[in-house]
């Protein structure tokens, strides 16, 4: 019966030891423009973003698809993609330095990226 309970704590133990370690979230890096298109293209293949913008923190971008805005931002380890109208998102505003999106999401309400001071919004497409 001893061994039993020690075998048993032991194994609690290992399984808890496990589930800690695999909490710790690898480092995510910075956003590119590459970065982004390439992460995009994996959640949306069928559209082709014509415009990328990054966020002014680098864990962040939007993109504009024709009439779509693919917004995109770092959760934990990974990234979070949503697809909205464009209209949508060219009606958030920014408030000190932060742009928050309405997303309709019930998981996620808000998508909220940080926008350089100097940068218009809603951000136009290059001619």
């Amino acid at each position: 019966m001893l061994y039993q309970f020690l075998g048993s704590a032991i194994a609690v133990a290992l399984l808890v030891a496990l589930a800690a370690w695999a909490r710790i979230a690898r480092p995510t890096p910075p956003l590119d423009e590459a970065a982004a298109r390439r992460i995009l293209a994996d959640e949306y293949p069928q559209v082709q973003p014509t415009q990328v913008w990054i966020a002014a923190d680098a864990a962040a971008a939007l993109a504009r698809a024709g009439e779509a805005a693919l917004l995109l931002r770092r959760h934990g380890d990974g990234y979070t993609a949503r697809k909205l109208p464009w209209t949508d998102l060219a009606a958030a505003k920014v408030d000190k330095g932060r742009v928050t999106v309405d997303i309709r999401d019930i998981g996620a309400p808000r998508f909220t990226l940080a926008w350089p001071a100097d940068a218009a919004w809603p951000p136009e497409a290059a001619a």
